[in-house]
């Protein structure tokens, strides 16, 4: 049995008070946690000296290992752009853990991500949740699929408009959807000896069962409004990715009891669907009850800057509670592992990170990162970071 005590921190377990004391880990898992805690003679301590002890940050909508920064096409395999309906690609198959923003998660705080496939088809394909750090990525799975990925809006409008092939319009867009799920309940239907072979409707199925989410890009107000009225249609969970505009009917979108995730916040308008993107908006949304996490969309804006993204919506009204909520226990239910991470108590993994001081102050850094209980990053005496090897 390995355990591990984590003195002298100040703790902030996201559920509960925050407190000074100890976090004990055994064998991977959160142990105990407490003011006074009893430390066994044989665990390993690492003294926090007062820095800030959080669980790890999750981001619930990335490309990361999808999209390769600085590779150029070689590394560019976010989106299957050769049939409108991809419901059964699968984010897994196109993940690079040696991607060089894996370690910037990291270093970033960001112990697990959802990794998205893109917005480019109205059906993009099956999501799954990672950790950040793995040699092989079936090694660093914590949920897959973790939903279906669909869009709404400009981008399958743009794509297939240009190649003048259905949809070229929001309407078309929402047509290819909706005949998507139609066909797929219809293939359900069908005695199983009768059913031919349909990975995609097979995707379909696992949707319209409710065994994962259905995960919406949409942006502007009206998109959303589709997105609802689709998933009263048939019955899904949905969660919505981006919602720019969602601010706009937070009192819709909270009587639906549907989540946003919400960003990229730091992010130029250079569409015309984020022309009102604002930092007010995941406060006002978290205000009128929807469960907000914030997100980067990384690489649109660089995963390290998740917790800034937080500290934004703070300096624009979010309180500083809710925003540490949004970027690490909100994000984990949405993903359905919340009963392994995003807060901090005993039987969940020991996804910690070790800051300097409040992370929504940007001038603190990470000091040390752990996931699973395995120390995965510090910093060496230059005060530089130092990542374990995989």
């Amino acid at each position: 049995m390995t355990i591990t005590a984590i003195t002298h921190a100040h703790v902030v377990p996201i559920e509960g008070e925050p407190f000074d004391g100890t976090v004990l880990v055994e064998d991977g898992r959160i142990a105990a946690l407490g003011p006074e805690l009893e430390i066994p003679a044989d665990a390993e301590i690492h003294d926090a000296a007062g820095g800030w002890l959080l669980p790890g940050f999750v981001d619930a909508h990335v490309h990361l290992g999808v999209a390769e920064e600085g590779e150029g096409w070689a590394g560019e395999d976010t989106n299957e752009m050769t049939d409108p309906v991809m419901a059964a690609a699968r984010a897994i198959d196109a993940i690079n853990p040696a991607e060089v923003g894996f370690d910037d998660a990291i270093i970033g705080g960001i112990t697990a991500v959802n990794v998205n496939p893109g917005s480019g088809n109205p059906i993009g394909g099956l999501a799954v949740a990672i950790r950040t750090h793995g040699r092989v990525v079936d090694d660093m799975v914590l949920r897959s699929p973790s939903g279906l990925k669909a869009a709404l809006g400009e981008n399958p409008k743009r794509v297939y408009g240009e190649r003048t092939q259905t949809p070229s319009t929001r309407l078309g867009v929402a047509l290819t959807i909706r005949q998507a799920f139609a066909k797929a309940r219809a293939w359900a239907a069908k005695p199983a000896e009768e059913r031919d072979a349909d990975l995609m409707s097979e995707a379909l199925c696992r949707v319209l069962e409710r065994e994962i989410p259905w995960r919406q890009h949409s942006h502007r107000a009206d998109d959303i409004a589709t997105a609802l009225r689709i998933a009263e249609e048939f019955g899904f969970e949905l969660v919505l990715d981006h919602g720019t505009e969602s601010y706009l009917i937070a009192d819709r979108i909270a009587e639906a009891g549907v989540p946003v995730l919400y960003g990229p916040l730091i992010v130029s308008r250079s569409k015309v669907e984020v022309r009102h993107r604002t930092p007010k908006a995941p406060g006002i949304l978290t205000a009128a009850g929807v469960k907000v996490s914030i997100i980067t969309d990384h690489p649109v804006v660089p995963i390290e800057f998740l917790v800034d993204q937080a500290a934004l919506a703070v300096k624009h009204g979010m309180d500083p509670a809710d925003a540490l909520r949004s970027i690490t226990l909100n994000p984990a239910e949405v993903l359905g592992i919340a009963d392994r991470l995003g807060s901090l108590a005993p039987g969940k993994d020991a996804d910690l990170v070790l800051w300097e001081g409040d992370p929504l102050d940007v001038r603190h850094r990470t000091v040390r990162v752990w996931q699973g209980g395995r120390e995965v990053m510090h910093r060496d005496g230059a005060g530089e970071p130092v990542i374990a090897d995989r």
